[in-house]
């Protein structure tokens, strides 16, 4: 089977859906060369400035909540058109603020773009993978997620260096947003990678599971033949997956309890909560403060805080 399948297609849906991870990196990410300029600007207190980098957490909440109902009513594919778009929205929105709390409701809707693809991109991916290379790929996610860290920090800095260059544009407007107020074009860059991800989406085709569910095999087939450049194997994808859909129970709390189960659960809960407390976020969102704050300047912060996103993705790469 190995050799009938078609790998440059399944690695290009892979990558289209791993996007999405890129966006979550990025706008995670770039709140960090933003906080210095925006404090100063609309003369933040410590509160405010927290709630400036945490908003988006909030948002984050509300898209992993509703997006297990986007994915299962309106299906893999439409469900990311919709974090595209509410990222999109989020940067232009940010790029244009006219005051403290327009900027932290756009900084909200990013927030919701990240719970929604968080849950979207790594599940269409793992529905389309071919089940013996389905982890590499949805590790793809992963590494994305720390490219578009990566991608934040390069982009803080050298816009900061472009502003700090003395070149003026001649367009008022361009001018606030890449000069005088280059906050700005730090969050608005991501309307690039925002809009670049809505128009591929539309050349990627469903999650075969999905129009399985919803009774609509002919599709299904169609796809998996072209994952699998055979027939007979897309038929023989459609009764398993079938086959497991009609063995599938409902969920039940009470199957946490269950001995093997309930270690695993505690382990990877363990995992995620020590993941939190080993203080890596305070770095992704505040190592330029930090850097600053011991003697550096706001240009080397942010190059510094470069390396660190290079580390992050490298490792990341060693983990795969």
């Amino acid at each position: 089977m190995k050799s009938t399948i078609n790998f440059g297609y399944l690695i290009f849906l892979s990558v289209v859906a791993a996007l999405g991870g890129f966006l979550f990196g990025y706008d995670t990410a770039v709140i960090s060369g933003t906080i210095a300029q925006v404090t100063q600007l609309f003369q933040l207190d410590t509160l405010q400035q927290g709630w400036y980098v945490g908003c988006a957490l909030i948002g984050s909440i509300v898209g992993v909540l509703f997006a297990g109902i986007l994915n299962d009513k309106l299906g893999r594919k439409m469900t990311m058109i919709i974090s595209a778009t509410l990222f999109s929205t989020s940067a232009l929105g940010c790029a244009i603020s006219a005051d403290f709390t327009q900027l932290v409701v756009y900084r909200i809707i990013g927030g919701v773009g990240i719970g929604v693809v968080s849950i979207v991109s790594p599940l269409y991916i793992s529905e389309v993978a071919v089940a013996q290379y389905r982890g590499r790929l949805v590790s793809l996610y992963q590494l994305a997620v720390t490219v578009g860290f990566l991608g934040a920090y390069l982009i803080n800095y050298q816009l900061l260096a472009y502003a700090e260059s003395g070149n003026q544009l001649s367009m008022d407007w361009l001018n606030k947003i890449f000069v005088t107020e280059v906050w700005r074009g730090m969050l608005g860059m991501e309307t690039l990678p925002a809009v670049l991800f809505f128009i591929i989406i539309f050349f990627i085709p469903e999650s075969p599971r999905w129009l399985i569910v919803r009774g609509k095999e002919e599709k299904a087939v169609n796809i998996l033949e072209r994952i699998y450049n055979s027939v007979s194997e897309a038929a023989s994808q459609l009764k398993e997956t079938k086959s497991v859909l009609t063995s599938e129970t409902k969920s039940e709390w009470a199957m946490l309890m269950k001995p093997g189960i309930f270690k695993a659960v505690i382990i990877g809960v363990c995992i995620a909560i020590l993941g939190q407390f080993m203080g890596v976020n305070a770095v992704l969102y505040y190592g330029p403060s930090i850097f600053e704050n011991a003697g550096l300047s706001g240009g080397d912060s942010l190059f510094y805080q470069v390396l660190v996103g290079l580390v992050n993705t490298l490792t990341t790469v060693l983990a795969l």
